[in-house]
């Protein structure tokens, strides 16, 4: 049967953007994000079953861009049409091989597929990914900023119930500046395990000096992210050696190869697993490698709403095994144009009681 022909062939792709205010700019150590712009893409399958993606890029993070996203998502409604859904690995490789081809786009559109594939089979997400369990606990971030605002933003984050804080370092006014702000949040929320997260946005002297700092001032880490460069490997392998503290891999990580040549090097304890790097099928691809290491894993991820954090989400609890999660983003948006998706109480998040694919649907007529 000609896959044009099967129930499970793509009869149409429509893509939108996807513009969230967010209620304070989410800044990094390399740019700040004004507002989530996205882009939304709906897959319809010849059965008539839909099903929903979300591209996140993230100029600040790794270069990609809306438009880019767009314009890669728009020429797949193209190319991708009568192609079989089932084969959402090949088509989502293929949108990253093609002329413009970019990782988050690739990644919405691979969630469409698989996501009207599982609501078609009336299976949950979380399930089609091994159903190893249903909950994960999450961080939420303290963006950068003064001290007093990482103080003001840790005693909210105490009150909303999170245990866990990561807290982004890099600050224009380098290692004092992010020392200010650490035990800031240290002191507001004492005996909260800390990620200190820097986009790789240190040089490995500004790093050494935060490091000092941070010994200085009786602060152990629960976790190093990324400090340094992406192509830094042996400087993140000193780090690691020379602090004695875990070191997650982020940047550094956006492909398997990427993990391979980290894991060989020995230069990181944990690997950032974000969708939006290069597509779910990529992802994988790293956590077999992470765990073929014995390499912990952390699921993350950029300025996402519900719909993503929610497949992020299921991944993670339905592989099992991730150590750290850091899936807060739609707690900084200030409106969510969906219906469903994870549950939140506090730090806890829930993917159990989704029936069908990821469970998430626009609220209003997107698409």
């Amino acid at each position: 049967m000609a896959a044009g022909s099967l129930p499970t062939s793509v009869r149409e792709v429509r893509v939108a953007p996807l513009d969230i205010p967010l209620r304070a700019p989410f800044g990094i150590s390399r740019g700040a994000q004004e507002s989530a712009a996205n882009a939304l893409v709906r897959v319809e399958l010849a059965d008539g079953t839909v099903g929903y993606g979300e591209a996140a890029p993230f100029p600040a993070y790794n270069g990609e861009t809306q438009a880019a996203a767009l314009g890669a998502l728009s020429r797949a409604a193209d190319w991708a049409r009568g192609r079989d859904a089932a084969d959402w690995r090949g088509i989502g490789a293929e949108l990253r091989r093609r002329p413009g081809g970019c990782g988050s786009g690739a990644c919405a559109l691979e969630t469409a597929l698989l996501d009207a594939l599982c609501r078609r089979e009336r299976l949950p997400l979380w399930r089609h990914f091994g159903g190893a369990g249903t909950e994960l606990e999450t961080d939420m971030t303290v963006t950068l900023g003064t001290d007093a605002e990482a103080r003001g933003a840790a005693r909210q984050i105490r009150g909303r119930g999170f245990r866990v804080i990561k807290v982004k370092v890099g600050a224009p006014g380098g290692a004092p500046q992010d020392l200010a702000r650490i035990r800031a949040v240290a002191e507001e929320a004492p005996g909260a395990p800390l990620i200190l997260d820097g986009n790789a946005g240190l040089g490995r002297a500004e790093a050494a000096r935060l490091a000092v700092g941070l010994r200085a001032a009786g602060i152990v880490p629960a976790l190093l992210e990324q400090w340094l460069a992406r192509d830094d490997i042996e400087g993140m392998r000193a780090l690691r050696a020379e602090t004695g503290w875990p070191q997650a891999a982020d940047e550094g990580v956006a492909s398997a190869a990427d993990a391979r040549r980290i894991a060989l090097a020995g230069a990181a304890d944990v690997f950032n697993v974000k969708l939006m790097k290069a597509g779910i099928a990529e992802a994988l691809e790293v956590i077999a490698v992470a765990r073929q290491a014995g390499i912990g894993l952390m699921i993350g991820g950029n300025v996402e709403s519900v719909l993503s954090m929610t497949v992020s989400a299921c991944l993670a609890a339905g592989l099992g095994g991730f150590a750290y999660a850091d899936l807060d983003t739609p707690l900084f948006l200030a409106a969510n144009p969906f219906e469903g998706g994870y549950r939140m109480d506090g730090g806890r998040i829930s993917v159990g009681h989704i029936g069908a694919g990821h469970g998430v649907t626009p609220a209003g007529l997107l698409l």
